[in-house]
């Protein structure tokens, strides 16, 4: 499968996926400096990147403990936020192969960046699922890689350097997840579940306790819901 993916592989695919994967070593690196500094331990911190692998889910059960949260609240975050993955494993299905190794490997490296690039391959290659697959698993592989080194490297560099907020480590996943979403918030209905999930967290953040407001913010969603005069229209 390995010899394949790399016959069929697009350079312009390569040369789109080496920032993103700098970007991901960068963002573990962040994560791992943080893990430690909320008093999580090193071969901790690397097991939860090597068995989660979810950037976004990992920062959230850090920052919910490290909060004083409940650890069935950073659960319940963690997990809500990863719902978008059913419907991307049904996408992305047949592009994992047909051996129950390859779909276990294929389903653990299926994250955003893995299917937006398979997406990619297949809206500009229709047809063609050869390129989509060797999208998807060299972005994903990519990814965790450097997603790994770099949460291995900030682990021991949090060691050394105590806080890292002082450094701005703290800033880096916010600031990669912002640029991710910025795209999305040109779709007027996308904007108004992300405002209404805002307002909903930062409400109820002063009264609830850590990790609660993340998870109401996913009541953003009714901003999607039809209007009746859209739904009498329709």
């Amino acid at each position: 499968m390995v010899r394949s993916i790399w016959r069929t592989l697009d350079p312009i695919v390569v040369r789109n996926v080496s920032p993103i994967a700098l970007t991901a070593f960068v963002t573990g690196a962040s994560f791992g400096a943080i893990a430690v500094a909320a008093h999580i331990s090193v071969w901790l911190v690397c097991a939860m990147s090597l068995l989660v692998f979810a950037g976004g889910s990992q920062f959230m059960v850090v920052g919910i403990v490290a909060a004083g949260g409940s650890p069935i609240a950073a659960v319940v975050a963690g997990l809500l936020l990863n719902a978008r993955h059913l419907p991307f494993g049904l996408a992305m299905g047949d592009l994992l192969g047909q051996k129950l190794a390859a779909r276990i490997v294929g389903s653990h490296i299926l994250i955003d960046e893995s299917v937006a690039f398979a997406m990619a391959q297949r809206s500009t290659n229709p047809g063609d699922r050869k390129r989509a697959k060797a999208a998807f698993w060299t972005c994903g592989a990519a990814l965790f890689l450097t997603w790994n080194t770099g949460t291995l490297l900030g682990a021991l560099i949090g060691q050394v350097i105590g806080d890292p907020n002082r450094f701005g480590m703290d800033a880096a996943f916010p600031a990669a997840m912002l640029a991710l979403v910025l795209p999305a918030l040109k779709d007027r209905v996308t904007l108004r579940v992300a405002l209404l999930g805002a307002a909903i967290a930062v409400a109820t953040t002063p009264f609830l306790p850590a990790g609660i407001p993340v998870v109401l913010a996913a009541l953003g969603v009714v901003a999607a819901l039809p209007t009746r005069e859209k739904a009498v229209t329709a």
